[in-house]
This record gives C-alpha cells, sequence and structure tokens, in this order.
C-alpha cells in the first residue's frame, strides 16, 4: 500500500465520541475535565491531539483505552483492541528487551516459542534486531521507545493510543521514530490517536491535527492535513500549518487566560 493510497479518506469509524464529559469528584470540588467531546476516528487514520497543558488530552486517552469511565455521554470503540503508549517507556529494568516486548504475549497465553518468535519480528519491525538480550539501561532514550512500541505492538492491537511518546527526546532522535512510526503505522496498517504538545509534529504526523480549547477541554477546530507523505518537519508547508494551527492555540490559550 503506497502513503497516498493510505492516506484515502475511510468511513468506517473506529473510535466514535458523541458529547462525551468526564468531571473529576463532585459539589463545589468538581473538576471538568472534559466537555461534551465529540469525535470520530476512522480506521486507519492518524489523528493528532493538540491543545494546552490540562486541557483533558491524556484524559480522552484514557476514557479511549479504557482505563477510566466517562461522566456524560457515549464512546464507542466497536469491541476492538487498543494499547496505550507513554511518554516514558516504562520498561522493566530486571527484564531483557525481549522480555519486556514478550509480557503482553506471556498475558494472553501464548506459549514460550511462539513468544520468542514474536517478540524477535517485533523487535525487526522496529529495527532492533540483535538487541533482545539487552537491558533497557543499555539502550538510548530513542531505542527504549522502540522497544516500548514494539510492547504496544505486541498486544496485537487495533487502535494505539499515544500520549506524547516522544516528548522527552532530542530533536534528531525524534526526527528519526517519527520516520519509523510513519512506517510501521503504514504496515501495520494501524489506526493512531497520538497526543503531543509539539504543533508541527502533529502537522508532521497526522491527517487530522484535532485542537481541544482550555479546561474544560472541548473541540474547537478540526485541521485536515493534505500534504502527501512522507513529509519533513522542517519544510515549508508543514511550518506553514503549524503556523496556522499555533496562532488559533495561541488565541484560544489567551482567551483562557482573560
Amino acid at each position: 500500500m503506497s502513503l497516498l493510497e493510505h492516506t484515502e479518506v475511510r468511513t468506517d469509524a473506529v473510535v466514535r465520541l458523541e458529547n462525551v464529559s468526564k468531571q473529576y469528584g463532585s459539589g463545589a470540588h468538581a473538576l471538568l475535565a472534559l466537555d461534551r467531546v465529540s469525535l470520530t476516528v476512522r480506521q486507519g487514520e492518524f489523528v493528532c491531539l493538540l491543545g494546552a497543558s490540562g486541557c483533558g488530552k491524556s484524559t480522552l486517552l484514557s476514557l479511549v483505552a479504557g482505563l477510566d469511565q466517562i461522566s456524560g455521554g457515549t464512546l464507542d470503540i466497536g469491541g476492538r483492541k487498543v494499547s496505550l503508549m507513554f511518554q516514558e517507556a516504562a520498561l522493566f529494568p530486571w527484564l531483557s528487551v525481549a522480555g519486556n516486548v514478550e509480557l503482553p504475549l506471556r498475558l494472553q497465553g501464548i506459549g514460550k516459542a511462539e513468544r520468542k518468535k514474536r517478540a524477535a519480528e517485533l523487535l525487526e519491525i522496529v529495527r532492533l534486531r540483535g538487541f533482545g538480550d539487552k537491558r533497557p539501561h543499555e539502550l538510548s532514550g530513542g531505542m527504549r521507545q522502540r522497544v516500548a512500541l514494539a510492547r504496544a505492538l505486541a498486544q496485537d492491537a487495533d487502535i494505539l493510543l499515544m500520549d506524547e511518546p516522544f516528548g522527552a527526546l532530542d530533536a534528531m532522535t525524534r526526527d528519526i521514530l517519527h520516520d519509523e512510526l510513519e512506517r510501521i503505522w503504514r504496515e501495520q496498517d494501524l489506526t493512531v490517536l497520538f497526543v503531543t504538545h509539539n504543533v508541527r509534529e502533529a502537522v508532521r504526523l497526522g491527517d487530522r491535527v484535532v485542537l481541544l480549547s482550555s479546561r474544560p477541554g472541548r473541540v474547537i477546530e478540526d485541521f485536515p492535513v493534505t500534504q502527501g507523505r512522507p513529509r519533513r518537519i522542517d519544510s515549508p508547508e508543514v511550518a506553514g500549518q503549524a503556523a496556522e494551527i499555533t496562532d488559533r492555540l495561541r488565541a484560544e490559550v489567551a482567551r483562557h487566560a482573560n
């Protein structure tokens, strides 16, 4: 499947939120994190969520992942499997790289021989062939995130949720991992919901960039990214759309501050 074919419009929704709200606590101390959020993500889409700190982006991922319950509205993923990847790799230091990747497979009840085979295949996918016997502390930050991605893929999920997975990495490593993630997304035909604070990263990766308001989070704009792939984060086209979205984000932050 070519990059252009992958970005064709597909109508089959795999994530659907209709007027979803999330409130923490009750009474005078209640905190409304999300307010009537409606969002549809189609099969094979790469959708980036963007907004100021505290706008509910991570909360939204937690709801889709089933780690928390909505307070109102409807959330439907049609029984599909979901995996969640965080900013920190969160690898178990006492396990080898292969052992970390095998863990979800073990929890699925897959036998030892098949686990080892599948882990080796996943490490090949994230370009860490030959590193299975290493421990996490022996790897660079970028390599640890590749292991975390392999572990997420081991869950054989239909939907990959990513919560600022490259936020702590240097610019060059992040750029390389953008290319790798795009390759894997295309080859594995994944649906990705990706949270970031980096506007250029969102335009570099996304089919769409969904902008949330300051708390409580609401969808205030949905920007389609029509540029062909592959993209470069420093290209004039990416920079131009990123500037447009940044202006809208600044206006929202200023409105909230006033």
